[in-house]
């Protein structure tokens, strides 16, 4: 029986979080994170809802208090056209924000982006080829490039305070 979907790198050569030892990195895992003056079931909540905040309140309040990550992608995705006209060009920054709290709030993440070393992280998902590498893996991998360059910015962090 095989327990693992076929299109999924499972090479070792990569970190790949799609739902395997590393799936603490997606935003669909279920760590809290507070932000912006709220502690959000996921970050995949606090994601979603940050399309509306300005244009459409009442949906971030519904996306709040949906009882699962994919209930918030269903709201928010149903509702893209009231997400404000820039979205494309602000949605990388705001999802290292809540990304940057997440990490900051859950030691257990650290620590599990410490284990990465210097390899690459990519979200392997075969269908999201923005936030990860997508069917042909060759997609933008927006979300891996935000938890390496998090994983730096620690890095660096850590040498400057031990010297």
């Amino acid at each position: 029986m095989q327990f693992r979907d076929p299109v999924l790198e499972t090479s070792g050569n990569i970190i790949g979080f799609y739902e395997r030892e590393f799936y603490v990195f997606s935003n669909f895992s279920s760590f809290q994170v507070e932000w912006r003056g709220k502690l959000w079931q996921t970050s995949e909540h606090a994601y979603q809802a940050a399309h509306f905040f300005d244009t459409a309140p009442e949906l971030s309040i519904e996306i709040f208090n949906c009882h699962s990550a994919h209930e918030a992608y269903k709201i928010a995705k149903a509702n893209a056209d009231k997400a404000p006209s820039n979205w494309e060009e602000i949605k990388v920054g705001i999802m290292e924000d809540i990304v940057k709290c997440k990490l900051e709030q859950n030691p257990y993440i650290m620590k599990k982006l410490l284990q990465t070393g210097d390899m690459q992280i990519v979200e392997d998902s075969p269908y999201d080829d923005c936030w990860g590498w997508g069917a042909n893996k060759d997609g933008r991998n927006e979300l891996g490039k935000i938890w390496m360059k998090l994983r730096e910015e620690m890095k660096n962090k850590n040498l400057n305070t031990s010297n």
